[in-house]
């Protein structure tokens, strides 16, 4: 049962979550994509690097929420978790304001990962339970869409810092750190029902038991995910097209817009006809988006790409949650939850990793080329999987063991 609604038919938690999502990514925004570029232009990074930094951060915030989901649905708490995970983004920014290598680097980004991992499995769960499950959708639409605001004005103050500091990096990503601190105010305004622990000896997530339609999600995801590397290869590929550092930064911003405009319309969308059609058209949308990224052979075409990659976001983040959870009970959403991002997390440092090896060895188109055909191939496994449910309708959602 959700909470009380506050305005636009949403929860004050919900509407806490998006505002802090809003700081919290207008700070990591301002600091993101400029990574890749610190990496390579200052620090002198190859490729390969880039992609290993991000393969082991990302897959290390996937994996954190795993433990964090389990753990959160072991005491019934969320709250904690997430304070936790916003206080490590928030210092990681400090930590590469500091960076004379890319090991800096790299311990400053696991450290925002590990935040991100502590957090967002109870933040989803946090959501689910504030939400009446017809809500979901929209709930999760606005929080993604308050979240992309922070990313358009994220790279915009990157610019401005950038230009101001003349051109120190390091001073940009110090500045990043202020409005994650505000965000940290505002986490303490959230309320959670209070509820007894759960006995899990008596109720648990078991894999063994769990419905074949989660089961193929979680394959077709993988699939997906390991064809779908860091959005700092898209970066480095507008540079290696001829771009700037600041178009580069702007076409990344003109992403973000994209995905802002269209998230919440995504999520009524597919309340209204289903998130299985959006998210099958997201899923060919980014097929097609990373085949011309592998085709491209001047910069002009990136003007289309970037903003067409913001409506895959839209369509298929806060729509990929809001499937997910139909298919699994709110009481274990977080094991739930953290499970679908350990086989994210696994297939997100492969795909990093292969996408840097790629580019360093066979060329900057090869990475997109794999993820396009990755990414046809779920999308095909996924039109599979709702004909299954569809032949057999009697498929429940993931049980309980008592």
């Amino acid at each position: 049962m959700g909470d009380k609604r506050f305005k636009l038919g949403l929860t004050k938690n919900v509407w806490i979550m998006g505002v802090v999502s809003l700081l919290n990514d207008l700070s990591s925004e301002i600091v993101y994509p400029l990574v890749p570029i610190f990496l390579t232009s200052i620090l002198g990074a190859p490729a390969s690097v880039v992609g290993l930094i991000e393969g082991i951060a990302d897959a290390s915030a996937n994996f954190f929420m795993a433990i964090s989901g389990f753990v959160s649905d072991k005491v019934q708490k969320r709250k904690p978790f997430i304070v936790t995970g916003y206080g490590l983004s928030t210092a990681s920014k400090f930590i590469l304001s500091v960076s004379f290598g890319w090991p800096m680097v790299l311990f400053s980004r696991i450290t925002n990962r590990l935040g991100k991992g502590i957090r967002t499995t109870a933040r989803d769960a946090l959501i689910i339970e504030s939400t009446e499950k017809t809500d979901r959708g929209r709930a999760f639409g606005f929080h993604r869409t308050l979240d992309n605001v922070g990313a358009i004005l994220g790279p915009i103050l990157s610019i401005v810092l950038l230009k101001a500091l003349m051109g120190n990096y390091r001073l940009v990503f110090f500045w990043a750190f202020v409005p994650s601190a505000i965000a940290m105010l505002l986490l303490f305004f959230l309320t959670e029902k209070k509820k007894s622990s759960l006995d899990l000896k008596g109720m648990h997530f078991e894999w063994k038991k769990a419905n074949v339609s989660f089961k193929l999600f979680l394959l077709i995801s993988f699939i997906f995910a390991i064809g779908n590397s860091s959005n700092a290869f898209m970066i480095l590929r507008a540079q290696n097209l001829g771009l700037s550092v600041s178009l580069t930064m702007l076409v990344y911003v003109l992403m973000n817009v994209s995905s802002s405009l269209f998230s919440i319309p995504a999520g009524i969308l597919a309340d209204r006809i289903g998130a299985k059609r959006v998210l099958s058209f997201g899923f060919l949308l980014f097929s097609y988006v990373y085949l011309m990224f592998g085709m491209a052979d001047s910069s002009g075409v990136v003007w289309f790409l970037f903003p067409a990659y913001g409506l895959f976001l839209a369509l298929t983040e806060g729509v990929g949650k809001a499937y997910l959870s139909r298919l699994i009970p709110h009481e274990i959403a977080g094991s739930a939850f953290g499970l679908y991002q350990v086989v994210i997390g696994t297939a997100t440092f492969l795909a990093s990793f292969i996408a840097g090896l790629m580019w360093t060895d066979i060329s900057p188109a090869a990475p997109f080329i794999f993820g396009s055909v990755m990414a046809f191939s779920a999308a095909g496994l996924f039109y599979l999987l709702n004909r299954w449910i569809k032949v057999h309708p009697q498929s429940q959602p993931i049980p309980l063991k008592r």
